[in-house]
């Protein structure tokens, strides 16, 4: 058996405004994934800047910062085999164009940036976000 991962997941402003956090959270717990941690937040663009830090310079970041800082979010910690993975696969692509049919983006999402999940990319992000947005969980 897969030994058991961790990474986060927003659920964007989007999907709380949309009213679709239960749908989302029920797809990655239909296929076996567990929330361990799990806030509501609204957040200011510092902690913005900080969870896309990778991200600051760019020039469409400032669009994607007033987006993610629009409303309450879903911060979430979710566990289980390969959820790194699994997650960004269940998510689909980024631009909700090109989203298979099946994923959450494909099915759900309306835009390239208001694409309602964001999920960590690599246990290396995973270990960052998770501190950054759930310090001290273990």
């Amino acid at each position: 058996m897969t030994d058991l991962e961790r990474t986060l997941v927003l659920l964007k402003p989007d999907a709380v405004r949309r009213g679709l956090v239960g749908t989302i959270l029920a797809r990655y717990e239909a296929k076996g994934l567990s929330p361990v941690a799990m806030e509501l937040r609204q957040i200011d663009a510092a902690m913005a800047d900080r969870h896309y830090s990778d991200h600051v310079e760019q020039p469409w970041y400032p669009p994607l910062r007033e987006y993610i800082t629009s409303g309450p979010l879903v911060a979430m910690v979710l566990t289980g085999p390969s959820v790194i993975e699994v997650v960004r696969l269940m998510n689909g692509a980024t631009n909700s164009a090109v989203a298979a049919p099946g994923t959450i983006r494909g099915d759900l999402s309306l835009s390239n940036r208001e694409n309602l999940v964001h999920a960590s990319d690599s246990v290396e992000s995973a270990v960052r976000e998770i501190e950054l947005w759930f310090p001290g969980l273990s």
